[in-house]
């Protein structure tokens, strides 16, 4: 039988702090969290691999691999008392990490039978302080705003300005921008009502429901 205890730290060694992560509390949330309990248990074998892991069978949706949730994590400099929103937390992994370094953190699920399971998860591991919501992704959850920090869990391939608009001023977007090969990580910053964008590491997602670009009809 694997002992996850022993990939977890593997994981934390080999592929996060060798990523450039320092933020030491981000390391021993990640060294904490049981990443095997978010997954089927025909694929918690697979918790600690390097790679994107599907989320179901028949599902587009992936949970991203840990060097790449890490480094949009310390992209986000989520703070003690910051208030978060994971959109498209999936099977709640992310979230549970977020718990460990927030005050407050909203999990936004389309797939109410995601949603489930994030909750038996985040309930398994003593997340009480993520609550798990389902709604549409790409109008976020402003019930809860604004927020200090929102995590994309994938790729959008355009500006989420719904999102940005959640933001207290201040605030900061993370995610993916760019589908495929060519994505990169951007940090998006909202001052005053106003917005900026920087890409800040190469990364590749799966693209979130309602993210897509929309076709332009040339006559």
């Amino acid at each position: 039988m694997l002992d996850f205890a022993a990939a977890r730290r593997m994981m934390v060694d080999g592929q996060v702090r060798t990523a450039d992560v320092t933020d030491l509390q981000l390391l021993a949330a990640m060294q904490e969290v049981p990443r095997e309990r978010f997954l089927a248990d025909d694929k918690a074998v697979l918790a600690y691999l390097d790679v994107d892991l599907p989320l179901g069978e028949g599902r587009e949706r992936r949970m991203l691999k840990p060097m790449v949730l890490a480094k949009l994590i310390q992209l986000a400099e989520i703070g003690e008392t910051d208030r978060v929103l994971d959109v498209g937390c999936g099977s709640g992994y992310a979230a549970a990490v977020l718990g460990r370094l927030a005050v407050q953190v909203t999990a936004l699920e389309e797939d109410s039978a995601l949603a489930r399971r994030a909750r038996t998860a985040l309930a398994a591991v003593g997340s009480t302080n993520v609550k798990v919501v389902v709604g549409r992704l790409a109008e976020g959850w402003p019930a809860d705003g604004p927020y200090d920090a929102i995590l994309l869990e994938g790729a959008t391939e355009i500006v989420p300005e719904p999102l940005l608009r959640q933001l207290r001023s201040g605030g900061r977007l993370v995610g993916v921008k760019g589908a495929g090969p060519g994505g990169k990580a951007t940090l998006y910053r909202a001052i005053n009502g106003e917005f900026s964008g920087r890409a800040a590491f190469e990364a590749t997602a799966a693209l979130l429901p309602g993210f897509a670009q929309q076709p332009k009809f040339v006559f």
